[in-house]
């Protein structure tokens, strides 16, 4: 039988490419047989959560996980491993939060509540005033100041829970979290309290960012989130007395930036070292629980990558870098501050993919790309359908990778299950307890295995 060069080219061509397929195949094979058997991530986040703990900017914990953090890279072995200099917030909690709901005298009834990062102090001896409760800013203009001056704002306005994409509920409700103080303040409010950013009944209050913007500083007002089910039982005792009282005290207290520093450790590729990709999440936490899936999962995880490559023998062709980012939770000054260094040097990273979503099964991934770069993308969707992590989809990436974007570089975040997400966000149930080991390393896998195909493949 007879056959053109140009048929046995595309037949030999064929062949070469089911062969490197199958090579790929195994060496994702190897990656998760690695992470289950032999990896790291359990361990790290067990020393971080329950030695180190809650790592809030500024803060002694945040330097002590800076520290850990630059000598556990350092112990891999990695080609390269530095400090990246920051300036940081610096927010201290101070004695813990008391709130009470009083219907009269002698009658009050305790509620659990924590005050929002970035807020100030009530007075010495607690701030009691009337609430006036709304869903929204629209509520809030319409009622505005002569019905909110010299009372609580009470914003409850719970994330829907007919959206199964957790994140997107989480949107719909957190502005009031976080502009909620600066508008009520603007109307006379003496203080705000925010239904917690949590789609369970619990008795967790939430904490977050929140900010004044442009408000001078004799018109802040303190601001305090309230667990789920206190919101639910102030909000049915409200609507029973108008006229109730609600007793707030707060300790907290802002201070000037501090230094700080993020944490950056690299293995040089052997082929294309000017080509970056860079893996990572964020080193610092809320200061109520140990921040072990927010964000401690994505940190250990982000340095399991290197570890199994170096675990494995793997030599990259381009330069795989890990970021421990600090700042994410109140201010974003490790993201912005590393990408404004990369672009002073002119460093060209190809592809960025961050784990801030919790240690939960892993279900796929979210990029940012341009609609060439997503059908190659695609294409290696075969590579991950026998781990059930082949759920590739255009959406948001991750904050700290996110100052990073440039319309040329494709950035990427681990989408884990989110339905149990936001039970722990943010709140003093963030703990190792709440991790599952198998899940955290599944999650490490998928990272590592996406990280060797954009290696192997490029852009």
């Amino acid at each position: 039988m007879k056959i053109s060069v140009l048929t046995f080219l595309v037949l030999l061509n064929y062949q070469l490419l089911s062969g490197q397929s199958e090579v790929h195949k195994q060496q994702i094979k190897k990656i998760f047989h690695q992470a289950l058997t032999n990896g790291k991530s359990y361990d790290w986040l067990d020393h971080l959560s329950n030695q180190i703990g809650g790592r809030l900017s500024g803060s002694l914990n945040a330097e002590r996980a800076v520290i850990w953090g630059n000598q556990q890279l350092n112990e891999m072995g990695l080609d390269k491993v530095y400090l990246e200099d920051i300036m940081v917030p610096k927010w201290v909690r101070g004695t813990f939060e008391y709130a009470s709901i009083i219907t009269g005298p002698g009658m009050s009834m305790n509620v659990p509540v924590c005050a929002l990062g970035g807020s100030v102090a009530t007075p010495a001896a607690g701030l009691r005033a009337k609430v006036v409760e709304v869903k929204n800013f629209s509520e809030l203009e319409v009622l505005g100041e002569e019905k909110i001056r010299g009372k609580f704002v009470f914003y409850n306005r719970p994330m829907p829970p007919d959206l199964i994409n957790t994140f997107e509920a989480y949107k719909k409700t957190v502005d009031q979290r976080s502009n909620g103080a600066s508008k009520a303040a603007r109307l006379g409010a003496v203080g705000v309290i925010v239904r917690s950013m949590n789609l369970r009944m619990d008795d967790y209050p939430h904490t977050g960012n929140m900010r004044y913007g442009n408000l001078p500083n004799k018109m802040r007002i303190p601001a305090s989130a309230i667990s789920t089910n206190g919101a639910q039982l102030l909000s049915s005792m409200l609507s029973l007395n108008k006229d109730l009282y609600f007793y707030l005290k707060q300790d907290c207290k802002n201070y000037p930036d501090v230094p700080s520093h993020n944490v950056i450790g690299e293995i040089k590729g052997n082929e294309f070292p000017e080509e970056i990709i860079l893996v990572g999440g964020h080193l610092d936490s809320w200061d109520l629980g140990d921040g072990a899936h927010d964000d401690g999962a994505g940190i250990v995880q982000s340095m399991e990558v290197l570890n199994l490559f170096k675990q494995m023998n793997y030599q990259p062709k381009r330069t795989i870098r890990v970021v421990l980012y600090m700042n994410e939770e109140n201010g974003l000054r490790g993201g912005i501050t590393y990408a404004e260094n990369t672009k002073r040097k002119n460093e060209n990273h190809i592809f960025a993919l961050e784990s801030d979503a919790g240690g939960f099964s892993p279900r796929g991934f979210a990029f940012e790309a341009n609609e060439k770069q997503f059908k190659k993308i695609k294409s290696w969707k075969t590579y991950f359908e026998p781990y059930m992590i082949d759920h590739f989809t255009l959406g948001e990436s991750g904050s700290d990778i996110g100052p990073l974007k440039n319309g040329k570089i494709v950035l990427s975040g681990l989408r884990p299950d989110s339905q149990r997400y936001f039970d722990y966000h943010h709140s003093a149930n963030d703990t190792f307890e709440a991790i599952n080991k198998r899940e955290l390393e599944l999650g490490a896998a998928a990272m590592t295995s996406l990280i060797y195909i954009v290696d192997q493949y490029g852009f």
